[in-house]
């Protein structure tokens, strides 16, 4: 049986995928207990974990050190990397949004100057759109360009939209929906086809039998 290797995104995502793992019967126990570890394996499979950060998710799954990884669809949609996006896994819902102050005037025809952590993202849906803007990258809290005049509005994602609110920003578009998604390196896919689609097939029917 060839050996998996599982890239997993450290924090929030992480403490949700443990218990769907686990529900396949993938021990994660060193995870629970991990320390300052970043490599872990599980006792009862022929699997093994790595924890990084979430872009780096993408990196490792298309070099092939990792054939799996577990990351958010906002940064596949950021990065374009060569792998297979092979289920949606419905966890950490929310969506790309684009928001302002009350007084932002979506339908104006003057340029907009748009604040956002995802410019790729940004840029396709205002192209799609037809519209020509100006992307600012913002590192840290975007929702406070257009309260201080930086920009007309921003792209970021929206879960609740309480951020939004505190803020004084209101959603004028959703862009589209976001979850957690599973990725396959593309040539573990056929040198590891059995124990990769053990994985995932086991994956889909649990998601499956929660509908």
């Amino acid at each position: 049986m060839r050996h998996i290797q599982i890239a997993l995104t450290k924090g929030r995502l992480e403490k949700q995928i443990v218990p769907l793992l686990e529900k396949i019967g993938i021990d994660c126990s060193e995870l629970k207990d991990k320390g300052r570890k970043l490599v872990f394996h599980s006792h009862n499979a022929n699997v093994s974990f790595i924890l990084v950060k979430a872009v780096d998710v993408l990196t490792y799954v298309e070099h092939g050190v990792a054939d799996i990884g577990i990351v958010g669809k906002d940064v596949i949609m950021e990065n374009e990397k060569e792998l297979y996006e092979m289920v949606d896994l419905g966890i950490g819902r929310c969506k790309f949004s684009v928001a302002s102050i009350p007084s932002y005037n979506p339908d104006s025809y003057k340029k907009k100057t748009i604040a956002t952590k995802y410019p790729n993202v940004a840029s396709a849906y205002f192209r799609r759109k037809g519209e020509d803007v100006e992307i600012i990258k913002i590192e840290g809290s975007v929702e406070i360009a257009p309260l201080l005049g930086l920009a007309d509005a921003i792209v970021d994602i929206v879960e609740t939209g309480a951020t939004l609110r505190e803020n004084g920003l209101i959603v004028f578009e959703d862009i589209c929906d976001i979850s957690a998604r599973l990725i396959a390196n593309k040539a573990s896919l056929k040198m590891k086809k059995d124990e990769m689609f053990s994985i995932i097939t086991q994956i889909e029917e649990h998601l499956s039998a929660r509908v």
